[in-house]
């Protein structure tokens, strides 16, 4: 691999990193904002649908990390 795929790449994992941190940061707060409901609303369709938003986070940063493992490979 040539350098100028070599420095496309390094650009690729920063702002993969970025984007990893940021979704971290929005899952943590989902995550937190779901265990601050009282639990008769952690239960209902809005606490349901902010557990399910956070566990979708959490899957989009394993995906990332996927990514970053792989890149950082090559």
């Amino acid at each position: 691999m040539n350098a100028a795929r070599r420095k496309t790449i390094a650009s690729a994992l920063e702002l993969i990193g970025q984007a990893r941190e940021l979704l971290d940061q929005a899952a943590a707060e989902e995550r937190e904002a779901f265990e601050n409901l009282p639990e008769s609303l952690q239960e209902a369709e809005r606490g349901q649908a902010m557990s399910e938003a956070a566990d979708t986070l959490d899957t989009a940063l394993e995906g990332l990390d996927d990514a970053i493992d792989g890149l950082a490979e090559l």
